[in-house]
């Protein structure tokens, strides 16, 4: 849609400046203020007055068409005020006496569609906003229509939708404004996964809408090959001349046809090999090495440098082998350390690097970075072009599940969180994403582990009042009245934030805290919660959970199993933190492209994966539903 600024107009116009509108009614050289208007001339574009003035002009006009118009002002005055249901019983009134004109069947369709958005469901409001193709409508009109219906279709989580009703949209508007809405159709067609845009694209009904699909699913099919992206995008543009983005590419799919992809030879592994996160390290390695055996390549030779040491020594070793580009290293507190400048004295220092003078100033000079790829995420650092972050966050895992409960439909969860810093971390980045999703606030209970977990989880569910309630009454009644505690019936969903330990009791003390005359909600928890016992026994004691976890994990296939032989002491943590390190050689060819298509999705091992505009690796996790005593994918 239009930029925020204008959208906030919407009490005095339809979405759109009275600017805007003038030039769609009148064209640019025109005067209005010339046309003397007659009774039927008065204009529905904006209601500026109360509905109480409306109403009065429609009561004192004696010409039907004219009621019409003041009333239909007078619903429009009403919902710029907020009034829903005073719009809907105004036009609920003329219905029956309605001209039959377009414009005033189309202006009663569009307000009755804005006064149920107000009362009821936006799938109402939809039901309601449709136009006949036959109606000739002005200008006004059908930006109003059009801009309204990728409104509610945003509401809704029908992107495709709503891209399809902002292409109609651009052909109404001026150049300017028509920009602005193009520039949209694309932010929103970035996110959505290829097939969805070759499903799609085949629509001949829109052939604008049809060609913004056909090049959001070029720009992410052949992200990675520039030479077969600028190849399809020529036969794009040659087949699609009047198209507005074959007139002007999208600035970020401009900026992807000349970034070069990353093709070292030297690669650089920065981990601490050796101490006491050498077996945390380890499955990483062994990540990296079976990838690089999977695909290998005889020009491209991977060198694993220690950081037990320090990463800046690691880091200089690295460079003085001829490192192209860095992978690593893994540990927080050394991609703090790596975020400083290594000045090249410091180098020297290490016998690593030859030293440069800089005699005309005498500051010191610093090494050049290589493309770097850290395999950990800090709070705080300055983005670069050449270096980005990828990291099995639980806070990112956190804020994915608040998507997922978002695009379930849920509108009210709870979230158990374990009273440690991770259980905080993590309830705050879902409270965050929620916020931002929903702009509401999602209710949260931290439990302590023991005794107080089954106390935190009762008093959450409402069940402790419950009780002291129920013992009020027999201490007036006597014990001989029968009553069962009830539970909370205003939340839709829980969210549990758990370790695996805590996991097997936390479920089993919800499952009995719901009530008889309360349906059970559906249950949510993270990858951080999944129980290393694979016992169809314990499958069947969390029946029903919904958990998110890396998709090679959700899905048993033959990598799982080999690795499951060549490993089988190793846990869920070990075998996540195992792909990331496949993954993270995988990406390698990858980063430049991702990051200049912020759209562009990778599906790799630990999830679907995008580069932020900032070099942030992003990951949206798999989920699965335990059944009938299995983990079965959804």
């Amino acid at each position: 849609m239009l930029k925020k600024s204008v959208l906030k107009r919407l009490n005095t116009t339809k979405f759109i400046s009275i600017a805007i509108l003038s030039t769609v009614l009148y064209g640019c050289g025109s005067t209005p203020s010339q046309v003397k208007p007659t009774e039927t001339q008065v204009s529905l574009v904006s209601a500026p007055l109360q509905a109480a003035d409306y109403l009065t002009k429609a009561s004192n006009s004696a010409n039907q068409e004219m009621q019409n118009r003041y009333a239909l002002l007078a619903a429009h005055a009403f919902i710029n005020a907020g009034d829903g249901s005073s719009a809907i019983k105004t036009l609920e009134s003329i219905k029956p006496n309605l001209v039959s004109k377009p414009e005033l069947l189309a202006e009663h369709k569009y307000l009755t569609a804005r006064a149920l958005e107000l009362t009821s469901t936006y799938d109402h409001a939809l039901s309601e906003l449709n136009y006949p193709s036959q109606w000739q409508l002005a200008d006004w009109q059908m930006v109003a229509y059009y801009q309204f219906k990728a409104r509610l279709f945003q509401l809704t989580q029908q992107p495709i939708e709503q891209a399809r009703q902002l292409s109609l949209l651009s052909v109404y508007l001026p150049n300017e404004q028509a920009s602005e809405v193009n520039d949209n159709i694309w932010r929103i067609l970035q996110p959505l996964h290829e097939q969805t845009l070759l499903t799609f694209s085949k629509d001949t009904s829109n052939p604008i809408f049809a060609g913004w699909l056909q090049l959001a699913y070029i720009a992410k099919h052949y992200a990675i090959t520039p030479n077969e992206l600028v190849q399809h995008l020529g036969e794009w543009q040659r087949l699609n001349p009047t198209h507005p983005a074959s007139v002007k590419l999208p600035t970020d799919l401009e900026k992807a046809l000349t970034t070069k992809p990353y093709k070292p030879q030297n690669i650089a592994v920065l981990l601490p090999l050796t101490g006491p996160r050498a077996s945390v390290a380890s499955t990483v390695k062994h990540g990296i090495v079976s990838r690089y055996l999977a695909n290998p390549d005889a020009n491209v030779s991977i060198n694993f440098f220690d950081t037990a040491n320090g990463a800046k020594v690691a880091y200089q070793e690295a460079m003085a082998a001829g490192a192209e580009f860095v992978i690593g290293p893994l540990l927080q507190s050394e991609v703090e350390e790596l975020q400083q400048p290594i000045p090249v004295s410091e180098a020297r220092d290490n016998h690593t690097i030859e030293p440069v003078e800089n005699a005309a100033t005498q500051a010191p000079t610093f090494v050049d970075r290589v493309p770097q790829l850290y395999l950990n995420h800090i709070d705080d650092f300055i983005p670069d072009n050449d270096q980005f972050y990828f990291a099995l966050s639980p806070a990112h895992e956190a804020s994915d599940a608040a998507a997922k409960l978002f695009a379930d439909g849920i509108t009210t969860p709870l979230i158990l969180a374990s009273n440690n810093s991770i259980g905080h971390r993590m309830a705050d980045s879902f409270i965050k994403a929620w916020s931002e999703l929903t702009e509401s606030e999602a209710e949260v209970h931290y439990y302590d582990a023991g005794d107080k977990m089954k106390v935190t989880v009762q008093k959450s569910l409402g069940v402790i009042d419950s009780k002291e309630r129920i013992a009020r009454i027999k201490a007036l009644l006597g014990n001989k009245i029968e009553a069962d505690f009830r539970s909370r019936r205003d939340i839709d969903a829980i969210y549990m934030i758990s370790g695996n330990k805590d996991l097997p009791l936390l479920k089993p003390f919800i499952d009995v805290n719901f009530s008889v005359f309360a349906e059970p909600v559906p249950l949510y928890t993270t990858s951080r919660s999944r129980v290393e016992d694979n016992s169809r026994a314990i499958s069947q004691e969390l029946n029903n959970l919904n958990i998110s976890d890396i998709p090679w994990l959700i899905t048993n296939n033959s990598e799982t199993q080999q690795v499951e032989q060549l490993w089988p002491t190793w846990s869920y943590g070990q075998k996540r933190l195992y792909i990331m390190g496949y993954d993270a050689l995988e990406l390698v060819g990858k980063l430049a492209q991702m990051r200049a298509l912020p759209g562009y999705q990778f599906s790799g091992r630990s999830g679907m994966l995008s580069v932020a505009p900032d070099g942030t690796v992003n990951r949206q996790l798999s989920w699965g539903r335990y059944q009938r005593g299995s983990l079965r994918p959804q």
